[in-house]
Order: C-alpha cells, then structure tokens, then sequence
C-alpha cells in the first residue's frame, strides 16, 4: 500500500488523467456531430453505449502494451520516410474526418429536405460504429502517451476510466448545446476538418505541436462565444 503515500504516483494519476480529457475533447465533437444524425429519442443511448464500448476498446489496447509499443516501429519505407501501424491508422482516420466533416457541411449548407429526412434515418448501430472506429483512432496516442507517462497498469486504466466518465457526463449537454446553434455546429464541423488534416500530417511524419492546435481551436472558440453574447444584447 506504499502507493498511497507515493506522491509520484499521485502526480503522474492527476497529469495523465487531465491529458486523458484534454484528448478527449476532439472525440466529444465528432460524437455529438455524428449522434446528432439520429431521432433525438435514441442520440443519448447512441453516445453512451459508444463511449461504454469505447472505454473497453482502450482497456484492451493499455493491457496489450507490448503490441501498441509495436505500432510505433516501422513496417516498410515509403519516399525515405518510415511507415509504422500507428501511422496507417492516424492517416485512414484523419481521412474518414475530412470526409465525415465535409458530407455534414454539404447536408448542413445545400441538402434539400429530403436528403435531411433520409439522414435522420441513419441506423443505431451505424452510429456506435462509428464512434467506437473514431476513438480507436482518437485514443492511440493518448493510450501510447500513457504507457511513456506512467509505469503503472492501475495508474494508466484509472486515468482513462476517469476521462471517459467525464466524457459521459459532458456529451450530452455539449450535444444539445451544439443543436441549439447552427454556427455552434458549423464550426465544430471545421474543427473536424483540423483535426483530420493533423492526422494526416502526424501520420505522415509532420509533427503538428498540439498547442498550435488548441490554440487555433480554443480562439475560435472565443470568437464565437463573443458572437453568442452580442446576438443576446438587447439592441
């Protein structure tokens, strides 16, 4: 029970669970853009049971360590530039988001209403699918970040069971807050669209720092928070 008074353990729990969230963010934006897709009747079910096969999918990828060390090393050389398993699976989803983003930006801005009806028939089972695919994607280097931050099993499934429980409890407002405001959707969509080009790049060898990242999402973010407050401003 040393563990308890070990204040590197406690430090290592606090700093990997706040990464864990932080890297979260993304995945909650794809989530309430996908679920938005379905009757609003069965869009909360689609995100927990999601995130629930979600959280056992990462489990499963922090207790195989040895295989997602794996994914790091190189599988061949394409133009001099090493191709590992990790790479492959950045890029093939950084490019299910470009595609994801702009067929909702298409069906947001030009889809007549049939297309909406047809859209709102989009199966359960699609949409969970889904989520669980994307945040295999979203958590790979969250989960490879984990195993270089901390040398415990307990520590790293702590941290991420703790992420994805707020995850849980934040999907839903932050959907239907999404909803409520066209612009609000819009531009999580473009977020979308950011965060598969820099899939793509780390895929592709290009380190993109994530400040760079958060920063460009977080002024945005401002930006429209500003745009909100001055559209309720009596006049």
């Amino acid at each position: 029970m040393g563990w308890l008074t070990d204040p590197q353990v406690w430090a290592s729990l606090v700093t990997l669970t706040a990464l864990e969230i932080v890297l979260g963010i993304d995945n909650l934006v794809f989530i309430a853009i996908v679920a938005g897709r379905l009757p609003p009747a069965r869009q909360n079910s689609a995100r927990q049971v999601g995130l629930a096969l979600a959280l056992i999918t990462r489990l499963a990828l922090l207790a195989s360590i040895v295989w997602i060390i794996g994914l790091t090393r190189p599988l061949f050389n394409l133009f001099g530039q090493p191709v590992s398993w990790r790479d492959i699976v950045l890029i093939g989803g950084g490019l299910f988001l470009i595609y994801k983003g702009t067929r909702e930006i298409h069906r947001r801005l030009e889809a007549d209403g049939q297309e909406e009806a047809a859209g709102g028939r989009t199966s359960f089972a699609g949409v969970v699918a889904q989520i669980m695919l994307l945040d295999v994607v979203f958590s790979l280097d969250s989960v490879i970040t984990a195993v270089g931050m901390a040398n415990t099993l307990w520590v790293m499934a702590t941290a991420i069971i703790v992420a994805v429980v707020i995850m849980l409890v934040a999907s839903k407002p932050l959907a239907e807050f999404v909803e409520r405001h066209p612009t609000v959707k819009m531009l999580a969509l473009s977020f979308l669209l950011l965060i598969g080009m820099t899939l793509i790049a780390d895929g592709a060898g290009f380190d993109v720092p994530k400040g760079y990242i958060y920063a460009a999402i977080g002024f945005s973010v401002g930006v429209e928070t500003l745009n909100q407050f001055a559209a309720r401003w009596p006049r």
